[in-house]
Parts: C-alpha cells; sequence; structure tokens
C-alpha cells in the first residue's frame, strides 16, 4: 500500500492539532483469536499473523479486506515501523481514535496499558519502550463481547442482524497515530465561549516539569486577523483564564457561529520553556450560546427551530466508520441541500473530522451516546465511564447543541416506574451538566423523559390529520394522557412536566416497496405517494404551535432498515430539491 492509498490520512484531531505526527492506518498484520489463547501463548512476543486488515476499518467490513460478519471476540493486530530519526528525543504518544471494545497494548513486547470503550478515544505514552533502533513493533489485542451490559448502539448481540441492529463493529474503527511532544506540553484545552459578555474562558491542562518557568501564550484570529493576544505564567497543572474578545475590526465586534454564518476563531497555544518553544497547538471555536426560555430553545438569544435529520453514520463499505473525508462532507452536504439545519447522530458518538466539517459548514449536531441494552451495577459504570469521557472529549466543538445520554428507554427499559433506573439517568443528567453546563440534555429521547431539558418524541403516524388530532391538547400530551408506541408516555411516573421545549424527534422512516427491507408504517409505490406523506405529517408538525422541531427519519438506508431519502450508497430515492422545498421555502417559523 503506497502513501497516497493510506485510508483516513487527515489528520484525526482538527480542534487540537500539532505538526508533528505520524497516521498508522493502512495495512496491518491480523489474527483471530477465537479461543483465546494468544495472550497465554505470547503473541505480543512472537505475532507470526497469516492475516492482513487494512485500518482503520474492523474486519466485518469489505473496506477492510477481509470482509467476514461472523462474531469473533478476540482479534489481534501488528504492525512495525522506524521511528524518523527527527524524533530521537521526544516523547512519543500513541492514539486510538476508537477502538471496541477491550483494547490491550504491548510496545516491543513489553504491556503498555488498556483501555475499556467503544466509542471514545484513548492513548499510552510509549517512548519509554523503544530500543536504540527506534524500532517500534506494536501489537494490539481487542476482546470484545455480545454483552448487553456495554455500550453498543446498533451493534446486534446475536448472530443474525435483526430489525434496526446491524453487523457488530469489533476492533479498530478509528484512526491510529503517533504524535511526538516534548517533555513538557499542553494536554488539553477546554474552550467556553459566552456571547453575553464577548468573553471566552480557557480551562488548560499542562504535563510534564512545572518547577522551571512556564510562560503559555494565547493567541486568537479570526480570518487571519489578530483579535488578542495574552500570556501567562504556568504556575500549576490546570489552570483558567477568561478573556474578552471584543474587537473593532467587525462592526458587530464579536462575530457568532451559527448555521447560516458558521463563523469560527483560531487559536493558538504557544507553551515557552526558558523561552523556548517546547510545544505549540492549533485549535478553533465558535462564538454561540444555547439556551431555553419560555418552552423555546434559543440559539444565540434568537429562537430556533430545529430541522433535522437522523443520522446513524454507517456506510456499505465501512459501516461505522466513514470510507473518506470526502464522504463525510457529501453527507452534511446532501443534508443541508435538503434543507435540514441539523442531524441527530443516533447511537454513535462521531468522528471527529465529521464534527469539525459540521462545525465549519453549521450544521447543528445532538451527540447520543451508544446504548446498553440491560440494566445492572455493571451496565451502570460501564455507560457512565464512558460517557463523562464523550462530554468532555467533544465539549469544544459549537455544532454539538444537545446531549443525548439515552433513547427509547433502551437499557433503563423499565424506566416509566423503576425508581433505580430513574435515578440512574437523574445522575448522568447531572454529572453532564457538572462538565457542561451550556448545552440541553435529554435523558431519554423519545418518550418516559425523567429529569430533562427538552422533551422529546418519537411518533410514526403515517399523515398529518392523525398527528394534528393526536397533538391538538399539549396538556394531555405532557400529562400522559396520550400514548406513543402503543403504550408509552412522555414523562416517566413522578416526573411532572415543567414548561420546556417539545421536539418530535423521530418521525416518517418512510421506505418504497420496491425495495428489499423494512421502513415504518406503509411502504409507498412513487416518488409522488413519498412526497404527499413527507409533507402531510411534517407540515403537521410545523402547524402545531407549541412543538419547536423535528427530525425526520433517516438520511441514509442501513443494512436491512431501507427507510433513507437515500440508498447506502448514497443515491437520493427522490428530488431532493423537492424535500428542501418542503423543508425550507413553505414554511415560515
Amino acid at each position: 500500500m503506497t502513501e497516497n492509498s493510506v485510508p483516513r490520512k487527515e489528520y484525526p484531531r482538527p480542534h487540537f492539532e500539532r505538526a508533528e505526527w505520524l497516521n498508522l492506518n493502512g495495512e496491518w498484520n491480523f489474527q483471530f483469536d477465537r479461543e483465546n489463547k494468544g495472550e497465554k501463548e505470547k503473541w505480543y512476543k512472537n505475532s507470526n499473523f497469516d492475516r492482513k486488515i487494512i485500518v482503520p476499518f474492523t474486519y466485518e467490513t469489505s473496506a477492510s479486506g477481509i470482509g467476514e460478519e461472523v462474531f469473533c471476540p478476540t482479534i489481534w493486530y501488528q504492525k512495525s515501523l522506524i521511528i524518523p530519526s527527527e524524533y530521537e528525543k521526544k516523547e512519543i504518544v500513541l492514539h486510538f481514535e476508537a477502538a471496541d471494545y477491550i483494547t490491550k497494548v504491548w510496545v516491543n513486547g513489553t504491556f503498555v496499558g488498556k483501555n475499556k470503550g467503544g466509542q471514545i478515544a484513548f492513548s499510552f505514552p510509549i517512548t519509554d519502550y523503544l530500543d536504540e533502533s527506534n524500532e517500534l513493533n506494536i501489537v494490539v489485542k481487542i476482546e470484545d463481547s455480545q454483552s448487553c451490559f456495554q455500550p453498543r448502539g446498533k451493534q446486534r448481540w446475536l448472530d443474525q442482524s435483526y430489525e434496526c441492529w446491524y453487523v457488530q463493529t469489533t476492533g479498530i474503527w478509528q484512526t491510529v497515530w503517533l504524535e511526538f511532544l516534548g517533555e513538557t506540553h499542553l494536554h488539553a484545552v477546554k474552550i467556553t465561549p459566552d456571547i453575553d459578555t464577548e468573553s471566552v474562558e480557557f480551562t488548560y491542562d499542562v504535563t510534564g516539569d512545572l518547577n522551571q518557568p512556564l510562560v503559555l501564550q494565547t493567541s486568537i484570529l479570526f480570518n487571519g486577523h489578530p483579535i488578542k493576544s495574552f500570556d501567562q505564567t504556568v504556575s500549576r497543572a490546570n489552570q483558567t483564564f477568561s478573556v474578552t474578545i471584543a474587537s473593532e475590526f467587525h462592526h458587530w465586534r464579536v462575530v457568532h457561529w451559527s448555521p447560516q454564518s458558521p463563523n469560527l476563531y483560531d487559536v493558538e497555544f504557544t507553551l515557552y520553556k526558558q523561552g523556548k518553544v517546547v510545544d505549540q497547538v492549533k485549535s478553533y471555536f465558535g462564538m454561540r450560546k444555547i439556551s431555553i426560555e419560555n418552552g423555546r430553545v434559543l440559539l444565540n438569544n434568537i429562537p430556533l427551530y430545529q430541522r433535522l435529520i437522523l443520522d446513524q453514520g454507517y456506510w456499505k463499505e465501512s459501516h461505522l466508520t466513514p470510507p473518506s473525508e470526502a464522504a463525510i462532507i457529501e453527507d452534511i452536504d446532501r443534508t443541508l441541500e435538503m434543507g435540514f439545519n441539523g442531524v441527530r447522530k443516533h447511537m454513535k458518538v462521531e468522528d471527529q473530522r465529521y464534527l469539525y466539517w459540521a462545525d465549519k459548514k453549521g450544521l447543528l449536531v445532538w451527540s447520543e451516546m451508544a446504548a446498553t441494552y440491560e440494566f445492572s451495577d455493571e451496565a451502570i459504570q460501564n455507560f457512565t465511564e464512558e460517557w463523562i469521557e464523550v462530554v468532555k472529549q467533544h465539549y469544544n466543538h459549537p455544532c454539538i447543541i444537545t446531549w443525548t445520554p439515552f433513547n427509547e428507554s433502551w437499557g433503563v427499559k423499565n424506566i416509566y416506574t423503576n425508581v433505580k433506573q430513574q435515578k440512574f439517568t437523574e445522575g448522568i443528567y447531572h454529572l453532564t451538566k457538572a462538565i457542561d453546563s451550556m448545552r440541553p440534555v435529554i435523558v431519554n429521547d423519545g418518550w418516559e423523559h425523567t429529569i430533562s431539558d427538552i422533551i422529546s418524541l418519537h411518533d410514526y403516524v403515517e399523515y398529518g390529520d392523525e398527528f394534528l388530532k393526536r397533538y391538538m391538547d399539549k396538556e394531555k400530551v405532557v400529562n400522559n394522557h396520550i400514548a406513543f408506541n402503543k403504550s408509552k408516555h412522555a414523562m416517566a411516573q413522578g416526573y411532572p412536566y415543567n414548561g420546556q421545549p417539545i421536539i418530535i424527534s423521530e418521525y416518517g422512516g418512510i421506505a418504497f416497496n420496491s425495495e428489499k427491507g423494512w421502513g415504518y408504517g406503509n411502504q409507498v409505490t412513487s416518488e409522488e405517494d413519498f412526497l404527499h406523506r413527507y409533507e402531510s405529517i411534517t407540515q403537521a408538525i410545523r402547524d402545531t404551535s407549541y412543538i419547536s422541531g423535528f427530525c425526520y427519519t433517516q438520511l441514509t438506508d442501513v443494512q436491512q432498515e431501507v427507510n433513507g431519502l437515500l440508498t447506502e450508497e448514497r443515491v437520493p430515492k427522490v428530488d431532493l430539491s423537492k424535500i428542501n422545498t418542503m423543508n425550507v421555502n413553505n414554511f415560515n417559523r
């Protein structure tokens, strides 16, 4: 495989970018370990693996070069390389953007560490494991299971796919890369905008020797114009600084981020030690505010009507892994082309490059956690540990406007009456708010809400007249006099409605009867029938004055589920300009 053919070769974390890095995607040696004997036999020292795989695609996908869908609970990867001589005196960090589910890593035969979780990025410092030749032999063991106690999202836990659960994702499914750092460096920066005070807050996390004088310079720019630059002495590993960024370069003094104007400020962090640069990081942020007032969601203090589409982020050849950056951009452009202003990322924590392009293009994002499917102490711990990392790792993206940890009572199936499950969702709500007080949190998207900043409802009624009849009386809806999905209600028992915004966050799901697979309700026979039904139900939602937005199911077909506006190959099923007209041109709210 040539360098030009390496998949996903772009920098994986554009919100925290350094110049010195090395992409490890591409061909690795690979081995199935169905008997889980590799660790006992010390494969990490003697890895004569007989298969090849293309990282970052999982073995279940055709893009990996393997394409075997049978579940295997233990798999191994191996790759060797020589560290370039210019990085000999650097600290070397091995990064995984995501691997599902338990990852163990050895470097040059020595155990480095392990990580649990399928949706989060993680890393290991590996400098101490290099030998004099600078050769790096990386061996990775991935352990997965069909347990419903681990967050698995739409991954099946049976041997065959069924209903809306698809082929599992096992192993490395996002970019693997090396980063080369100084001994003292920035570990992370949390960026919090405040449009009301025209300021931005930076919380810096510095790693290394803090006993010698360190100076951290922060430089903010907009379209190349310097806005603000300030230096501060680093006296502790974690410190916070807030600065006003109002500037006369623009007539509004501060430019806001919104779908109509996705303005981004660039920011550079430069760390000096005794006057010498020891680290430099590029990032960006958007000045935007999400708030709730009088039953409406506000963006930058202006009412926001959300026109979302549900997007599961699957591709035919690569499943959960975007096959290329061009594929990411195509999905976002098609979404905007149809007049949607946002996406609900369903049962998946999305690739950082997707979020970067959503930031750049002004696409709103609801970020949703992959679900567990049974409730237990183990499930609580697995879910909570990973969700906290999700919120921390994706905090800086302005496109994310809502956190959605739970969906349709999955993993908390008795939440309507079960106090333990109710308290679990309350705990996740408050933990999320402790990390991020800016964004709304929907604790159980769809129905049976406990405490929640937005009441979101799923309803696959087919036509507008039935919808209008059902939603005519708001008080009946929010006081549990109306049932959804036959037996579900808006609120869990003991939790009153407190005036929150109401959004129909799943509806539609229309499929054509010529397709093999399933959709919601009766299938249609023509584009005319499809558009008639789409307009009927969408217009009814918009005509219901107390509803603040909608989310149509869905952007693309996914395996056996064929209710996308696009096929798995991203071919439109209907004239997308007509969808745009129904979403935007006929709508004044």
